[in-house]
């Protein structure tokens, strides 16, 4: 009877156990993540990404929500499509957020040691410091002016000899420009006339598309072998030798130029400040050697020209499918001109402050096509918590500035091209309205961002300043291909034609 006794209470016991563990498995909750599509097996979400991201993402994030989680391989993707949610990942969480994710492209081409692609770290810290104070600061960016003016005087003349010869590729001239204007303010040096131009032109192109292209280790870190075996890594890798030799042939001929001495003055373009630091090393908190110094003036070629060329681009197409945003730019435009001026070049730095509707214009811009509609992407460095929806260690992010800059909560006519809608509206896109981030915010906001939208302005008003734009014969403003280019930097795929008529000051 005891036996029996003891028996019976041991198993009672071992089920007492084994019920508290099961109500414990059950209520023991799994994090709550973020809605997500159906997707493929193995390749998750992969097939609806599309040619055009942006776009294809805007359209998920309607039906399952502004904070969205894709499954991209093997890798999970939270996809951010509005304003209060870009505020969760660059205001409130921003230095989880604040990192890079690993990309084979930009390791094939010059590794995560330049400013946009580096992880956060005490090395990226002190590189953007060092950037921002020595070589982006108001101050530098100024000294740069002279060289700005006589680019754009440049490339208004081109255009009106251009003019005469019928409708004008616009792209053609402004990505000329573009890169023009980089190469002449990053290394001092007119690349026209050893046409080495032409060669650092193909260079960015060739960067552009191999940071669009799909690599397996991107998205199935575990099949990153597939990369080399198919000859997909073979451009990027490519790109970067590219990349290595003509910009340490820039180095050296500054090396060979370059005065020692105390006095920064001396110092007439990036390359010239940024190997003055490196000289001397007292004024660093990091070593950097031959690799970062080119991956730091990489960023500012490849960037700053992708940029600039595509704002332009899109105002111009914006402005000539618009007439009357045309007329009244060109008329504020017009309105400062004095009578004693005679050069070329018309509209000058100090003119631009003057220009509302000229800035007016620019956020409608970038509100409407963003350089880069998906900002470079971010990655948690750990689990937090987001609207209720648990965001583990490692998720990739993508944020969505084209969709935000849509966005029917915070725009009225979304999809129009209204200059004016900014004239009594204090949203600006230097990173504190979430509405507007075509530079993003927060720690990764683009550094360059004063340096780039200063040249945009004063090219832009020199633009319709100097000329009467007409579409060419037989073309309607509703017939206007506005369709966008596949891309990291999207631009418009049709090339744009326009009729440049010279317009002189009487």
């Amino acid at each position: 009877m005891e036996t029996f006794f003891t028996s019976s209470l041991l198993i009672f016991t071992l089920l007492f156990m084994l019920l508290l563990a099961s109500i414990k498995k059950i209520s023991k909750k799994k994090p709550l993540l973020p809605p997500s599509p159906p997707g493929l097996p193995l390749i998750g979400n992969l097939l609806q990404l599309g040619s055009l991201p942006h776009r294809s993402l805007h359209s998920l994030s309607n039906k399952y929500g502004p904070l969205m989680l894709l499954h991209l391989g093997q890798i999970p993707t939270l996809v951010i499509s509005s304003p209060e949610t870009a505020k969760e990942i660059l205001k409130t969480h921003d230095r989880i957020f604040a990192s890079r994710p690993p990309s084979n492209a930009i390791n094939l081409i010059h590794g995560t040691v330049d400013l946009a692609f580096a992880p956060y770290s005490e090395y990226w810290r002190q590189l953007r410091k060092l950037t921002t104070v020595n070589l982006l600061c108001a101050k530098k960016v100024q000294s740069y002016r002279v060289l700005w003016e006589e680019e754009v005087a440049v490339m208004v003349e081109r255009i009106r000899r251009a003019s005469s010869s019928g409708p004008v590729n616009i792209s053609k001239a402004l990505n000329t420009f573009a890169a023009d204007m980089i190469t002449r303010v990053v290394s001092g040096r007119n690349f026209r006339e050893s046409g080495r131009d032409e060669l650092f032109c193909k260079l960015v192109e060739e960067n552009n598309a191999a940071l669009g292209m799909f690599y397996f280790e991107d998205f199935f870190p575990t099949l990153g072998w597939m990369d080399e075996l198919l000859g997909i890594s073979t451009k990027a890798r490519r790109n970067g030798e590219g990349w290595a030799a003509a910009l340490e042939e820039v180095i050296e001929d500054h090396d060979a130029m370059l005065e020692d001495g105390d006095d920064e003055e001396e110092e007439k373009d990036f390359v010239d400040a940024l190997l003055s630091l490196l000289k001397k090393p007292d004024r660093m908190d990091i070593v950097m050697s031959r690799k970062e110094t080119k991956a730091l003036m990489l960023d500012m070629f490849a960037a700053g020209t992708g940029t600039m060329y595509t704002t332009l681009l899109w105002a111009m197409a914006e402005l000539a499918r618009n007439p009357e945003a045309m007329k009244k730019l060109q008329d504020e435009v017009r309105r400062s001109t004095k009578e004693d001026k005679k050069e070329i070049l018309i509209i000058k730095d100090e003119d631009l402050k003057r220009m509302v509707y000229l800035k007016a214009v620019l956020k409608e811009v970038l509100r409407l096509h963003p350089a880069t509609p998906l900002l470079v992407p971010r990655i948690s460095m750990e689990d937090c918590e987001i609207r209720g929806f648990h965001i583990p260690k490692q998720t990739r992010v993508l944020i969505n500035a084209w969709a935000i800059g849509r966005h029917p909560g915070h725009w009225d006519e979304a999809e129009e091209f209204r200059p004016e809608r900014f004239l009594n509206n204090a949203v600006d896109f230097k990173g504190n309205d979430m509405e507007l981030i075509p530079f993003g915010a927060g720690r990764r906001i683009c550094p360059g961002l004063h340096f780039a939208v200063t040249i945009v302005e004063l090219a832009l008003a020199n633009l319709v300043h100097g000329f009467d734009w007409e579409l060419p014969h037989g073309l309607t403003t509703a017939e206007m291909d506005m369709t966008e280019a596949p891309g990291l930097s999207v631009g418009k795929k049709i090339p744009l034609y326009l009729v440049a008529k010279p317009w002189v000051c009487l």
